[in-house]
């Protein structure tokens, strides 16, 4: 059987204000099915640590072309688009009906 693998560009964390570890994109398996859990720690493992993982890219293309050059089946997650609202700080003190 074939390992899936997903193609995407990592989302902000809520704890980062800049954008600089969006720019890349990533290539990892999503194929993670051989869990359990462990009775003595309480904390979930998996029997394959290949599953585990991930590839960081530059470009979009170069992770498309690694997947095809070593045969992955992969499918491709387009980011989408970032809406910003521009507010001035004085809009924050503005009673609201």
């Amino acid at each position: 059987m074939k390992n899936k693998f997903t193609i995407f560009k990592p989302t902000k964390s809520s704890m980062q204000s800049g954008l600089s570890n969006t720019k890349k994109w990533c290539l990892s398996n999503n194929d993670v099915k051989q869990t359990y859990l462990s009775s003595k720690f309480c904390w979930t493992g998996i029997t394959n640590p290949d599953k585990e993982v991930k590839i960081f890219f530059k470009t979009q293309a170069s992770a498309i072309r690694f997947a095809k050059k070593n045969n992955l089946d992969f499918d491709l997650k387009k980011p989408e688009e970032r809406k910003i609202l521009k507010k001035n700080y004085a809009e924050n003190f503005i009673k609201k009906e």
